[in-house]
């Protein structure tokens, strides 16, 4: 029961992993909306636009701030070709950062870079899925696409852990886009990670970004909904505070079993030593000390808890083993395992539960008068 319950407490723990797998966990993710509240003679409901300057003023003005990007998404379907190759894509539009944010694996070639963005260069880096859908087994790098017209060099080829839809994304630089497809100065998000910076410095960091965004866009700070500034440091915290506080609740848990297990064990070796009253009895006659029918006793009550223990550990790494096989893998709750240190932890936990098991009955049969014990029964 214990490695089972720890296991599922490490296959919780991968699930929360999972959930965070795509983007880094120690980001700040800037989202423009509209305004709720009046402020300053102005009216609710007025839409915030983000632009290029303010990416600049969070980039310039707060301090931590590690990896930043935007993003500019284009508007309506977008269609990509190559040569008789014609399919719809996501295309985002970014900064060369955008790396780090989204956790990208690039596989052939290159990501986009500060020059992309600097001289307007019209590159793309496009997703797996698109390269087998455009070009098949012909090397993309070096190739020109289309994207809604407009022709595109693919200068890398990138993996993403987020699964078959991120593989289905272009990347193009920010300003190249917005040039060429009427974004002029806009953006939709802002983007950021905040290094090793601690939990207290990034709620601060959140909130300035707030005060920076109102300033610059005249709304409130107390309006949360005219800019969402999402900080992910919080809801990992949160999130990992949640299954810390599950894990123990499993090892008290586990460790009432094993108590329970230590009342079991001492009770049966109880009734042994009542049982083999005549034969400690006899042991003493000829000369037994008390100590060696005390060692004699913890010996046997150890080694009954080291194989039921180890018994029961390998079929607690086989249930978790059936588990991870047979469940389908879910969004909280996946790849349950237990590592060597914990079982190995376990075993220890199992040993002292059988030493502290035949404490009691090795003390009672230390006790036994040999004339009364040849007597018995």
């Amino acid at each position: 029961m214990l490695i089972v319950l720890l296991g599922s407490g490490v296959g919780l723990g991968h699930g929360v992993e999972y959930q965070f797998r795509d983007d880094a966990v120690n980001s700040i993710w800037v989202f423009p909306g509209q305004t709720s509240v009046p402020y300053k003679g102005l009216q609710p409901g007025r839409r915030v636009q983000l632009t290029n300057d303010d990416h600049d003023e969070v980039a310039t003005g707060v301090e931590g701030v590690d990896h930043i990007s935007s993003r500019y998404f284009i508007r309506g379907s977008v269609q990509v070709r190559y040569r008789n190759e014609t399919s719809t894509f996501n295309v985002r539009a970014v900064h060369p950062d955008h790396l780090y944010l989204e956790k990208t694996i690039v596989v052939d070639g290159r990501f986009l870079n500060p020059l992309d963005v600097r001289d307007h260069r019209k590159v793309a880096v496009i997703g797996t899925k698109v390269k087998d859908a455009l070009f098949k087994a012909e090397p993309p790098v070096g190739k020109l696409i289309e994207v809604n017209g407009v022709a595109f060099q693919v200068v890398g080829v990138f993996s993403d852990e987020g699964g078959e839809r991120e593989l289905e994304r272009i990347y193009l630089p920010i300003s190249t886009a917005q040039r060429a497809f009427g974004g002029a100065n806009r953006i939709g998000q802002i983007m950021m990670t905040t290094g090793d910076e601690p939990l207290e410095r990034t709620s601060a960091m959140a909130d300035e970004i707030h005060r920076r965004l109102a300033a610059r866009h005249t709304f409130s700070v107390d309006d949360p909904r005219a800019v969402e500034v999402e900080n992910n440091n919080e809801q990992f915290a949160r999130i990992n505070g949640i299954i810390r506080g599950i894990r123990i609740f499993v090892w008290i848990v586990g460790l009432g079993t094993l108590l329970a297990g230590i009342v079991g064990v001492s009770n049966i070796m109880l009734i042994a030593v009542r049982e083999r009253t005549r034969e400690i009895g006899v042991r003493k006659a000829l000369g037994a000390t008390p100590r060696s029918i005390v060692l004699l006793i913890l010996q046997e009550s150890i080694l009954i808890t080291s194989i039921a223990g180890y018994a029961g550990l390998v079929l607690g790494v086989g249930v978790l083993e059936l588990a991870a096989r047979k469940l389908p893998p879910g969004s909280y709750f996946r790849n349950p395992e237990v590592d060597l240190g914990v079982a190995l932890q376990a075993m220890a936990l199992l040993i002292v539960a059988g030493l502290v098991a035949g404490f009691v009955p090795a003390r009672r049969a230390a006790a036994v008068r040999p004339v009364e014990a040849l007597r018995s029964e």
